[in-house]
């Protein structure tokens, strides 16, 4: 499919030069596009520095965009045009820990809970999920949202996960992986309580499937093993502390080094969840999380589950001795992960204990900054990072003909004040526009429905 994109951008690029659509002759015909944005600033994080394009018009047609062209560009005839007032064109975030809950059918809670999960994602600029716990159904929604039958970002998906429970032996993990190949899954996910031959099953039987995996760092596997063994992320940092031993004392700027250099050598990805591993560590601010206004889109049920677990915590990773070191070791990590240029992808783990899917953004985002992530760079691991990870399924996270038209546009320049991404006019996902009104009423109907509950 890549070699398909590629092709897509040259054909694109002959046909600008044949109609002379260039900033020299930029009246003339403009490409083919069923939708006109117009009046908008692009923000570019693609390259080593980040700019604004001022100014300019996207043409979109059917799920791509076809141009990015300057102001005075005709719109072709029968267009839709959307007036974009001056606003930033940020391409759409994905969240590279996502999760896509199962069906109703599945759970107690109400049939609609699926469909509202996957509106808060795109209503908030999330336009892509990399879904990382498979239930049955979620390749026949995958293919449902892809089709146009349903509103919701586009779906990568991790089958049912490889954990303690599911493998019995390196045989059983070897046969999990060949079938979830032939099922169709995009990656496999690995939770905590694989030994290590079953995950050196697993991770040689992935290889030979051209398949990734991603996700924790069982505890008898160890943070160099599964680099070794060529695991494509670490989420939620997962094994970093322990491979050196410093999750309850400081670490050191040696350990930093050290941990940053095994990464690079292994040419591995990290997704940080800090906002959320905050909390289930307890150094969560509870206070703040109680007072997140964001939870009156999730059932009444959900949310009480997560105030539950402030007052009972429930998870091995809970320490409320050591969460302070932790976490401060966590958020050095992270700075010297990116200072050293380890590629760091974007992902919250949202819906987890209060990270709401979608609103979760915004909480991930100041984590990132007070680590000392700077916002362009940010962005562009929610945006290009990601692009680039699934480059070989798609052509997405950048503003450009022949990316997929997934975008926001913000009242503001979010270089210069990152918080302006809570201020969108509008998403677009796939060549379809949410426009500000259609998601606050969307969002009204959802708290609503919920507080009748």
């Amino acid at each position: 499919m890549r070699s398909f994109h590629s092709s897509y951008v040259a054909i694109a690029a002959t046909i600008l030069t044949l109609v002379g659509c260039t900033a020299e002759n930029s009246t003339a015909p403009a490409v083919a596009a069923d939708t006109v944005v117009r009046n908008v600033n692009i923000v570019d994080v693609s390259g080593n520095s980040s700019k604004i394009d001022e100014d300019r018009v996207i043409f979109i047609e059917n799920d791509r965009i076809s141009a990015i062209l300057p102001a005075d560009t005709e719109t072709p005839m029968g267009a839709t045009v959307i007036d974009g007032a001056g606003g930033y064109v940020v391409a759409g975030f994905a969240e590279m820990h996502g999760h896509v809950p199962p069906a109703s059918s599945f759970g107690q809670l109400p049939e609609r809970y699926l469909e509202d999960v996957l509106f808060l994602y795109v209503a908030n600029g999330v336009t892509t999920v990399r879904g990382m716990l498979g239930y049955p159904h979620q390749l026949d929604l995958k293919a449902s949202i892809s089709a146009g039958e349903m509103v919701g970002p586009t779906l990568y998906l991790a089958g049912p996960s490889f954990n303690g429970n599911s493998i019995e032996s390196p045989e059983t993990a070897t046969q999990r992986v060949i079938d979830q190949r032939e099922e169709g899954w995009d990656l496999l996910k690995v939770h905590p309580g694989l030994t290590l031959a079953e995950y050196q099953a697993m991770a040689r039987t992935a290889r030979e499937s051209d398949m990734e995996f991603g996700g924790h760092v069982p505890s008898d596997v160890g943070l160099a093993n599964a680099l070794t063994e060529g695991q494509r992320t670490i989420d939620h940092l997962d094994g970093y502390l322990e491979a050196v031993d410093a999750v309850n004392r400081p670490i050191t700027s040696e350990e930093l080094e050290q941990l940053v250099e095994m990464s690079l050598a292994a040419n591995v990805a990290v997704v940080p969840t800090q906002a959320l591993w905050a909390t289930l560590i307890g150094a969560g601010d509870a206070e703040a999380l109680l007072g997140y206004p964001e939870l009156a889109y999730v059932p009444q049920q959900v949310s009480d589950g997560w105030r539950g677990f402030l007052e009972n915590p429930s998870t091995s990773y809970f320490n409320e001795s050591t969460a302070a070191i932790q976490q401060a070791n966590r958020q050095q990590l992270l700075k010297a992960l990116y200072d050293g240029g380890v590629d760091i992808i974007f992902g919250t783990d949202a819906p987890q204990l209060f990270s709401v899917p979608g609103f979760s953004i915004h909480h991930e985002i100041r984590f990132m900054q007070d680590a000392g992530i700077p916002a362009d760079a940010i962005i562009r691991s929610a945006t290009v990072a990601a692009g680039e990870y699934f480059a070989e399924q798609d052509a997405f996270g950048t503003i450009a003909a022949g990316q997929r038209a997934d975008f926001m546009i913000v009242n503001g320049n979010p270089l210069e004040d990152i918080t302006r991404l809570r201020d969108t006019q509008g998403v677009m996902v796939r060549g379809q526009w949410l426009s500000r009104t259609a998601i606050d009423k969307r969002l009204e109907e959802i708290k609503q429905v919920n507080s009748e509950q």
